[in-house]
């Protein structure tokens, strides 16, 4: 139901408002303010998302209908993780060299790790969004499944328990928590002063994307 489906994302939002909050780059400090707009609007994403998907699948096969959830997440995630980590994009993330000595600050940088914690976020809830309802949806077609529908939630909350012991690692994995990229890709300014301090020397600096 519509309701359900609200009540749900925003819990879930609201979870995830925290989880990226904590796991944000530490050294890119965030005003209660920012952090009020980027919960608002990620929550309201995703609402807007699973509402609309789950009015436009009402004549969907039962299976897409089961899928609305994880397009919803993947959308607040694309607006949650960037906004909760706005600082890092307005103003850069510190960058070092390979023996941790700062350089200065990159947007480009920020944008690369954050695009790469979007990108781990959404993997990382794919299986137990995707197969999980595959799965149920088979199981249901049983009698014994059938004759015990009240179990059908704890069930679902135990097998994704399971995929996400497997996946949480697996997604974290997918990319190295120290980030690289080439000086030729940073902004002139940067790429200049680096060149200018370091000469030829400095080919990559390294960065903590954040989780």
């Amino acid at each position: 139901t519509v309701p359900a489906v609200v009540f749900w994302q925003w819990v879930n939002q609201s979870f995830n408002a925290l989880v990226n909050y904590t796991n944000r780059n530490a050294a890119s400090p965030i005003t209660p303010n920012q952090i009020g707009v980027a919960y608002l609007t990620a929550t309201s994403t995703a609402l807007a998302t699973a509402v609309g998907l789950n009015l436009y699948t009402k004549k969907a096969p039962p299976l897409v209908a089961r899928w609305v959830p994880f397009a919803a997440v993947a959308a607040a995630n694309c607006v949650n993780i960037p906004m909760m980590r706005q600082q890092e994009i307005l103003n850069g993330i510190a960058v070092t060299d390979e023996n941790g000595n700062k350089l200065g600050h990159s947007k480009k940088a920020a944008a690369k790790g954050i695009t790469q914690v979007i990108v781990s976020r959404i993997t990382m809830a794919a299986p137990g969004m995707i197969i999980l309802p595959i799965i149920m949806q088979r199981l249901e077609r049983y009698k014994f499944m059938q004759r015990i529908t009240y179990l059908h939630g704890p069930i679902q909350v135990m097998m994704v328990g399971v995929f996400l012991v497997f996946m949480v690692p697996a997604a974290c994995s997918l990319f190295p928590q120290r980030c690289s990229m080439a000086v030729s890709k940073l902004e002139p300014e940067l790429r200049d002063s680096i060149a200018s301090r370091y000469g030829e020397s400095v080919q990559y600096v390294y960065f903590n994307k954040g989780l």
